[in-house]
């Protein structure tokens, strides 16, 4: 018996908003893990379409995936007729490189580790000369390491500008954004406090210990890598079920019912629900940070 049109109507829009609330439920459950972003006046739609990134490659690089998701959603649908199918397709275009790059995030915070720890030995090399901390902090900027090259430089700039040196030294912190960082910053604050003669036995350990947990993280980020491949690997095969079903009607007949639309509704939530948590798990537990921000107004003498 063909249902009534306004039934099927209401049907398809059941479906779209159960779709909505699982996307917003993962996003919730996500940016629980992300460490809070200062109050912007943005709007919410401007965050949409500009991304969180502060990076202008980033920026258009997430603007091109919502682009290309719009597009790849209204192609599927025009394809099978199906909008839940189109809102997978729109859905699976970013979600695919969230999911598919989730190790690069550590991979560049332990390599920011390990250029933390060589900076740092540059730093005791340079104060051993008899240098001031200013000059030499000022003096590593030419030999500083690509990962963290930007901060130490405006950390530098900053001191020759007439900033305090430990507003400086915590503004420094605070963007490196990790507890090595912290480590060596306070060792430099306490430096300037006391003016002891023991700096470069100070920033030798913490180099060391840098060293020692380059090598921990790296063992574990490589025994992540085969759960991760198997999560990629069965994420590809559903998005070649899903393009299988694009180029065969007859595949896709079944869900073309309103029945069929919320059985793909709930089963696609599912999934995505599932990927999204086994990526959550995969990520390691942020560091606490135990050095507090700067107060940028006492920053000049």
């Amino acid at each position: 018996m063909k249902l009534p049109a306004d039934l099927e109507l209401i049907a398809v829009l059941a479906g779209a908003a159960c779709v909505a609330g699982v996307i917003l439920a993962v996003v919730a459950i996500v940016g629980t893990n992300r460490p809070p972003r200062p109050a912007s006046s943005t709007s919410s739609i401007g965050r949409l379409w500009t991304g969180s990134s502060d990076n202008p490659r980033d920026r258009r690089r997430h603007q091109i995936l919502l682009v290309c998701a719009a597009g790849a959603g209204a192609l599927a649908f025009l394809v099978t007729g199906l909008p839940v199918v189109g809102l997978l397709f729109a859905v699976a275009v970013p979600g695919t490189p969230w999911l598919f790059t989730v190790g690069r995030a550590e991979q560049r915070a332990v390599a920011r580790i390990e250029a933390i720890g060589e900076w740092t030995r540059r730093l005791k090399d340079v104060s051993g000369t008899g240098q001031g901390l200013q000059q030499a902090i000022v003096g590593t900027v030419a030999t500083v390491p690509e990962q963290i090259q930007e901060e130490v430089g405006l950390l530098a700039a900053r001191l020759q500008a007439g900033w305090q040196a430990r507003i400086a030294l915590l503004a420094f912190a605070d963007e490196i954004s990790d507890p090595v960082a912290d480590q060596v910053v306070a060792a430099l604050i306490l430096h300037l406090s006391d003016r002891g003669e023991r700096l470069g036995d100070v920033l030798g350990s913490i180099a060391s210990a840098a060293s020692a947990e380059v090598a921990t993280r790296r063992e574990v980020e490589a025994k992540r890598t085969q759960p991760r491949f198997a999560v990629r690997f069965l994420t590809g095969m559903v998005l070649l079920v899903l393009g299988y079903g694009l180029i065969n009607p007859d595949y896709m007949r079944p869900y073309g019912t309103p029945g069929g639309q919320v059985v793909m509704v709930v089963l696609g939530g599912i999934f995505v629900a599932l990927l999204a948590w086994v990526r959550t798990m995969s990520l390691p537990p942020r560091a606490a940070r135990f050095l507090a921000p700067p107060k940028l107004e006492e920053a000049v003498r």
